[in-house]
């Protein structure tokens, strides 16, 4: 009989820590939450990113140091992919099946993700604020999709319409890198010709390392493009249109948010004065003299890092505040699902960014608003606001 009981309770004490092994919550512990990030620090996008992070890891910071959320701090691991989408997916199975991470932030490239999401999906792991404003970041089964801003798509077909009316423009053109992301920039801009009765006439297609941009140049001019859509990379971006104003080619370039970086701004000798791009929020450097909250923001991470805050900052700035939003809303008890209850109650004005952000049950994408910028004397100056929710 004493063996019996003792089998017994021996049988119930290894069930039980069965069930507790089963009911554990993936990067989730009593003192602490994994976050983890897979974005491209040392490729053709890497000024989007690098930037991101650091300003990610001092909002955590901040929060960890103040006693974190519910009593648990923020691990953030964030892997490099260097723009490669194998090298990619090796992250993904890395942070998601080894580092075991609750939810991820600020994944960078559109292909990439696209990648990533059956890993993530089949883990239970919410993509926030992702890197790439591709429309199919918030397509199909959205539970574990969160986007932040208006997509490429939207961002393409509003500057266009916004431009043809501001240059008398009779036609359209594109150049871009022929991947997931370069495709919604060229299909905003054509779909967008197509409406207005504008002529889409012609188009050139680039790799993501491609730097000699004569020959596409000189095809667009002989075309007589008035506006040219750009999906490159952010030094092609500033390659080709140094190119075009060379050759003479006197058309309106714009870019969506993919082209919308200080470090496009800044480029000694106002090679890209003139150029546009349509984003999903507004550029910080006009704001800081008028807008206290960001000042006091950009001066704490220029004093961490020894750097001015720029287009990255704001946007590692944005996905982190928006995780930690959800992470207070979910409570104690952090599931994927009482994170994407979290997530579906955040209603703000994001000062950094200066738009507002709302979502919601079948309402995942943050902000509707489109930007449109241009640089001019080598910073962002807005030339118009779009909120594509209202007639315009």
């Amino acid at each position: 009989m004493r063996k019996l009981v003792t089998s017994s309770i021996l049988a119930m004490g290894l069930a039980a820590g069965m069930a507790g092994v089963a009911n554990a919550q993936q990067g989730v512990s009593d003192t602490e939450i994994v976050i983890g990030s897979n974005g491209d620090l040392s490729g053709v996008f890497a000024a989007f990113n690098v930037g991101a992070i650091k300003a990610a890891q001092m909002m955590f910071d901040d929060i960890n140091a103040k006693g974190g959320i519910h009593g648990r701090k923020i691990r953030f691991i964030a892997e490099d992919h260097g723009y490669q989408v194998p090298k990619a997916v090796q992250n993904f199975n890395k942070l998601i099946n080894s580092d075991k991470v609750f939810a991820m932030i600020l994944n960078l490239g559109t292909p990439h993700n696209i990648a990533g999401f059956p890993i993530m999906e089949a883990a239970k792991v919410h993509n926030v604020s992702p890197l790439t404003a591709a429309r199919q970041m918030i397509e199909g089964d959205i539970t574990y999709k969160w986007t932040g801003s208006s997509s490429y798509y939207d961002q393409l077909r509003a500057a266009t319409r916004h431009l043809a009316k501001e240059k008398n423009a009779q036609e359209v053109c594109a150049m871009y890198i022929p991947s997931d992301f370069g495709l919604e920039v060229y299909e905003g801009a054509k779909d967008e010709a197509e409406a207005l009765g504008l002529k889409y006439a012609a188009e050139t297609t680039h790799k993501p390392d491609e730097q000699d941009f004569v020959g596409a140049i000189t095809k667009l001019k002989e075309a007589g493009c008035d506006i040219v859509a750009t999906g490159l990379g952010v030094r092609q971006t500033i390659v080709a249109f140094g190119t075009a104003k060379k050759l003479g080619l006197d058309a309106a370039f714009v870019g969506s948010s993919a082209g919308f970086n200080t470090a496009v701004a800044k480029v000694p000798g106002g090679v890209t004065d003139g150029y546009y791009a349509a984003a999903g929020w507004s550029d910080l450097e006009a704001r800081l003299g008028s807008n206290a909250e960001l000042k006091t923001w950009a001066d704490a991470y220029q004093a961490k890092f020894g750097e001015p805050a720029g287009t990255a900052a704001q946007l590692g700035y944005s996905a982190a505040n928006t995780l930690v939003k959800a992470l207070e809303a979910a409570g104690k008890d952090l599931t994927p699902e009482s994170f994407g209850k979290g997530m579906e109650t955040i209603k703000l004005h994001d000062s950094i960014m200066d738009v507002d952000v709302s979502y919601g049950p079948g309402d995942h994408q943050g902000a509707d608003l489109i930007v449109i910028s241009q640089i001019q004397g080598g910073m962002w100056k807005e030339v118009a606001r779009i909120d594509p929710t209202k007639s315009n």
